[in-house]
């Protein structure tokens, strides 16, 4: 398969990632994250997430986090539900895009959203449905459950083809999967993105794996933040100025500007008070890298 000369790199840094920080910053602290990602020219970038402030308090005050983003053109703000009433929350908020989460597994279903698959699978379809906003269906524990351990890859194709109006992301949520596994399912649901974490230090080959597969869509976190709550040593995702890095040097273009993006994980660093998981923003852009010359 001949590889694209272009991806889109989606930081959900001010969802995936800081929602499994100690704190909860500001809505506005969160809505500068997402302003200077907005300014390192990211493509797209998940903004908030429409949960309940009980469940997942670092996500509280979504609306207010969205009031204060100063938009960008070129950037596409998106924001994650779980059900149904997130998702009108959502569109009340004037975003740009949905990104409805549902697990692969009846289990993390009902710990991560509080309902079983069939009313998840349900809520999605309502969302699709009504929904005049482009809508992201994710499909959260594609690779592995930390409760049911491995998910059967035919039940994940299964799941995406009923969507299929929707474009689809498989989420290695706990960092389990391998290359030969992202690159198989990929290329058996012909999903256009994936959302990998780099728990146990596959992230990264994940990555270039669905890159042969057909992928052109990639969730990543500034700094590697991230995890998710509801998932036990579910540590950070891939690292966006990392991924940005891998990618442009091997010739193919994301259109963000790394130097920016390196001084927004700088910045985060400086934010959160210690050090964090990506490798680039603390070793610097090579200057004889193609990513550092982006403009």
């Amino acid at each position: 398969m001949k590889l694209p000369t272009r991806v889109k790199i989606v930081d959900v840094g001010p969802r995936d990632g800081l929602q499994n920080e100690p704190e909860t910053l500001p809505p506005q602290t969160r809505a500068e994250l997402v302003n200077r990602l907005g300014a390192a020219r990211l493509p797209r970038i998940e903004a908030a997430s429409f949960v309940r402030p009980d469940a997942v308090p670092q996500m509280a005050d979504a609306e207010q986090v969205v009031e204060a983003i100063e938009r960008r053109d070129g950037t596409e703000y998106s924001g994650l539900a779980l059900n149904v009433r997130g998702y009108e929350r959502l569109v009340a908020t004037g975003l740009d895009r949905v990104n409805f989460t549902l697990a692969a597994t009846e289990s993390f279903s009902r710990r991560n959203a509080n309902q079983s698959l069939a009313e998840a699978r349900a809520a999605a379809r309502e969302v699709l449905e009504r929904s005049e906003l482009p809508v992201t269906l994710t499909i959260s524990v594609a690779f592995g459950c930390p409760f049911e351990g491995k998910v059967d890859p035919g039940a994940v194709a299964e799941l995406a083809s009923e969507f299929g109006g929707a474009e689809v992301v498989l989420a290695d949520t706990i960092g389990v999967a391998t290359p030969r596994q992202v690159r198989a399912l990929v290329e058996r649901t012909h999903a256009p993105g994936v959302h990998l974490h780099n728990t146990r230090n596959t992230g990264y080959a994940n990555a270039e794996a669905a890159l042969d597969a057909g992928a052109t869509l990639f969730d990543a976190s500034c700094a590697g933040l991230g995890g998710c709550p509801y998932a036990p040593r579910a540590t950070g995702n891939i690292a966006t100025e990392d991924l940005v890095y891998l990618f442009e040097g091997d010739g193919i273009d994301t259109g963000v500007d790394l130097d920016a993006l390196v001084a927004t994980s700088t910045w985060l660093e400086g934010l959160l008070g210690r050090q964090l998981e990506g490798q680039v923003y603390r070793a610097g852009a090579w200057a004889g890298s193609t990513a550092s010359r982006n403009d």
